[in-house]
């Protein structure tokens, strides 16, 4: 079952080492996103957002906040990669495109928002439920991604969250979920590790 895609995604390991002279154009950055918005979300509702730290002066404000972690300064960029809370008021903007695009009729627009205005409006919890998985999807893409293109990757989960918030104009709305460093590689890191037996984590019923 080899083919590219299996091997990127089996030898994907989180780096620890990244090459500081090494940078990233914007339009590599801005590809990366590209590829990590096209992930899952729930009824098209694209509710996440990523905040490139890529200039020296940038990371100065985010390594303080986020314990230091060397991959921040030596990575070309780190992505603080935001889930949005779900809200269906937005589905109609969302799915406009494909409306115009004749993907989807205009009719079908409203048997989308009203299942998920019933589905979170609520449930704070599920809105913020929404945020972590919809951010988690566009970071596992970027990751693999990254891979592809023959750069490193270290998702991390050390910050402060309330001064992530201040520190980049997060709004009210919106949830750090992940910091995402990606950057070229230096020698030194671990291959992927042994994972646990399929035997331990798979039931078949």
């Amino acid at each position: 079952m080899n083919n590219a895609v299996i091997e990127t995604i089996l030898s994907r390991t989180a780096a620890k080492y990244y090459d500081p002279a090494a940078t990233l154009s914007d339009d590599d950055i801005r590809e990366l996103v590209r590829i990590g918005t096209t992930a899952p979300t729930s009824f098209h509702l694209q509710n996440w957002r990523f905040i490139a730290v890529r200039s020296p002066e940038a990371k100065a404000r985010l390594s303080p906040i986020a314990w230091s972690q060397p991959a921040i300064t030596d990575a070309a960029v780190t992505f603080i990669v935001c889930g949005q809370l779900a809200d269906s008021s937005v589905i109609p903007d969302r799915l406009a495109p494909l409306v115009a695009s004749g993907v989807m009729p205009e009719t079908m627009v409203q048997e989308w928002e009203i299942p998920a205005r019933d589905l979170y409006m609520a449930y704070p919890q599920r809105q913020r439920d929404e945020a972590v998985r919809t951010a988690t999807f566009g970071a596992a893409a970027m990751i693999y991604a990254a891979r592809s293109m023959g750069l490193g990757s270290t998702p991390m989960i050390g910050f402060d969250d309330e001064a992530v918030h201040r520190e980049f104009g997060l709004t009210k709305d919106e949830v750090p979920v992940m910091l995402l460093s990606i950057g070229t590689e230096r020698s030194g890191n671990w291959a992927q590790k042994p994972r646990r037996p399929i035997t331990e984590v798979l039931n078949l019923v």
